[in-house]
């Protein structure tokens, strides 16, 4: 087997003793070691395969880590994290304990950023670069942000004072949603040819010191000269708006041709001035499958490379990446879409993500009451208030990670006027291999603090489907609902049955009313959602060890159930709150908010949750029971807490 270019490249320095000719040759080698390790361990596929050569030109041209580069949002960079130092361990991607599937600071010093969420990197490299500046320091600052990235308001926000500035910094927009037409394409590339040359710039700034020294007339001149110049680009090529921000713009280029990468790159990063820079590049380019589905092929999981199909792995705690008949959010796609079929009112709003969250069957159905409005989740929750404000019913869809970018929105647009808006959070709790960027584990905390708002959590598909319906008709403000990645808590223990609830015809919805699963006489657990499975769970390993548990549901995060939860509180004496959130200011503590003036001294008390920290990567089940969520490691936190207390020997005596 004849030797790959890649196995000799084991630095950046080695990847610049390659002959520009020989870089097309390495860009497909990298895309073979990226597709056939996304279809072991999942991750960011079509976008990673689009940014080869770009990723391959931007480190030949530029000295990383002296030169800082700044992968937005950073799910097309793994290419860059074969390039620096990583090609050996880039088969543990997105596994427990290997390499993460975003830029990551504490992996790699190429990793200037750990990013995860999009259209950051212009203000960040902005702030590098001021800080280069302020120091009196020389070397380059690039950020490379995608389109659906640009659109962003922060990303807008960044390219406004980056232009007012006027910094010398490079913002490469990797655009892989727009052609080039052929005829345009080649006036694009001629043009940019001969703007680009630093024979061209080294005139232009001459000419430019040369009229100034005309007296009265020479300001005019270079006014003049420059409407020349922007006139022509702006009837070939589509930059107008990033000068008028006050950006040079180059482009389009194709970002799939290495050597027109390096050309144009070599020209224009020594310039200093705000640069623009737009490539197009083919997302999912060189595999088959992945350029006629770059939806599909965006995030993936494990797959058949010849095939380009899922595999079929049993679907487990495990494995959950893989579908499952139903889930979370299919069933709330399909109640929605049945729901709409009746009330021509609601309307549907997500930010990039109608697949990811299940609205695609709503955006087929419905086109004119769907909204995309692309990365841009602040926009999102403006846009369903003024929606809201005339009387329609707004359901906004977003990852709960997402969905942190909006919060001063959900405060002051939708709280704050006490609108009637509907969020559906995606993905709460731990999502496993995407890691500390995309974990949904701050809702809890950053929802229930402002007035006005419900917040709910199903335990399964059925107490979704009645959630949403609850929350279509209520009136009286905003509701959120969270709810995991993945499907209903399998009884999966071989050590118990799955457990006999106390009532297993379900209570109907009602405002800050929860729900007893099983009743018990020494220790209450209470949660709210699909931890309440957990917990249950948790319970029928206690029981084997003579602890009898109480099991509530609470249903709504806020407000809670203050008289159910007390009531059983005084039964047991023992309260433990489970959830999948953040400790601070979550669930456990609402409860003791409310209850702690209501309960004895002598009451035992217990939050369980995740700690005060950003949570690796890996399979959710294995986080899960990593800092205590797993039903058998709830049963021993409650065990040892009962053990331990005043009150353990008097428990013993009476099992």
């Amino acid at each position: 087997m004849a030797e790959r270019l890649l196995d000799n490249i084991n630095s950046l320095l080695d990847l610049k003793k390659l002959g520009v000719n020989q870089l097309p040759d390495l860009a497909q080698e990298i895309r073979e070691v990226i597709i056939n390790t996304v279809a072991s361990s999942g991750g960011h596929l079509a976008s990673s395969l689009g940014a080869v050569e770009l990723i391959i030109g931007v480190h030949y041209c530029l000295n990383a880590p002296e030169d800082v580069i700044i992968w937005d949002v950073g799910h097309q960079a793994y290419a860059h994290k074969i390039l620096t130092g990583r090609k050996n361990n880039f088969a543990t991607l997105r596994k427990t304990g290997g390499l993460s599937g975003f830029p990551n600071k504490y992996e790699s010093e190429y990793d200037v950023f750990t990013t995860g969420h999009g259209s950051t990197s212009i203000s960040t490299a902005l702030g590098i670069a001021a800080a280069r500046d302020l120091e009196q320091k020389d070397y380059k600052v690039v950020a490379v942000i995608g389109d659906a990235s640009l659109g962003g308001g922060m990303a807008l926000e960044a390219l406004n004072h980056a232009g007012h500035l006027h910094k010398n910094m490079l913002v490469i927009l990797n655009d892989n949603k727009m052609s080039i037409s052929r005829s345009v394409g080649a006036l694009s590339k001629y043009l940019n040819r001969i703007i680009t040359a630093p024979a061209y710039n080294k005139i232009k700034k001459d000419v430019e010191g040369l009229l100034l020294r005309i007296p009265r007339f020479g300001f005019r001149a270079i006014r003049s000269a420059r409407r020349l110049e922007e006139g022509l680009k702006n009837l070939l090529v589509p930059g107008m708006l990033f000068e008028e921000l006050g950006f040079r713009y180059f482009g389009p280029i194709d970002g799939n041709d290495v050597a027109t990468v390096i050309n144009t790159l070599k020209n224009v990063v020594n310039l200093s001035s705000p640069i623009l820079l737009h490539v197009v590049t083919k997302k999912g380019k060189g595999y088959g499958f992945a350029e006629k589905g770059p939806e599909k092929f965006h995030g993936v999981s494990s797959f058949n490379v010849n095939t380009g199909e899922k595999m079929a792995i049993a679907a487990n705690m495990e494995d959950e990446d893989v579908k499952q008949e139903k889930d979370f959010t299919k069933a709330f796609g399909d109640k929605i879409v049945e729901m709409a079929k009746d009330d021509k009112r609601i309307v549907a709003i997500t930010a990039a993500m109608p697949e990811g969250t299940g609205l695609d069957k709503f955006a087929n159905i419905f086109p004119d009451r769907f909204f995309d409005v692309g990365m841009a989740e602040q926009h999102a929750v403006g846009f369903a208030a003024g929606l809201a404000r005339k009387g329609l019913k707004p359901l906004v869809a977003i990852y709960s990670t997402f969905l942190q970018r909006s919060y001063d929105q959900i405060f002051h647009d939708v709280c704050l006027q006490n609108l009637n808006v509907v969020f559906m959070l995606d993905r709460s709790g731990l999502v496993g291999e995407d890691g500390p960027t995309h974990h949904g584990v701050f809702d809890i905390s950053y929802i229930r603090n402002f007035p006005n708002i419900v917040s709910m959590a199903p335990r399964d598909e059925e107490e979704l489907d009645d959630m949403l319906s609850w929350a279509m008709s209520y009136d009286k403000g905003p509701v959120a609902i969270r709810y995991p990645r993945g499907a209903s808590y399998k009884y999966c223990s071989s050590e118990v049955s799955t457990p006999k609830i106390a009532d297993k015809s379900k209570a109907p919805i009602s405002l800050g009313k929860g729900e007893l699963l099983k009743q018990g006489k020494d220790v209450t657990i209470v949660s709210a959602g699909y931890m309440s499975n957990v917990a249950l769970e948790a319970s029928e390993f206690l029981a084997n060890e003579g602890v009898d548990c109480e099991v509530v549901n609470a249903r709504f995060i806020k407000p809670i159930d203050v008289d159910l939860i007390m009531g059983s509180i005084l039964k047991t004496g023992k309260l433990f709150t489970v959830e999948e959130g953040v400790i601070g200011g979550g669930f456990g503590s609402g409860v003791l908010e409310l209850i702690i003036d209501k309960v004895g001294k002598h009451i035992i008390i217990k939050n369980i949750a995740l700690p005060d920290k950003f949570i690796e990567h890996g399979k959710r089940a294995l986080l899960l029971d990593k800092y205590g969520l797993s039903s058998q490691k709830i049963k021993e936190t409650i065990k040892k807490v009962l053990d331990s207390s005043p009150a353990a020997e008097r428990l013993n005596n009476m099992s």
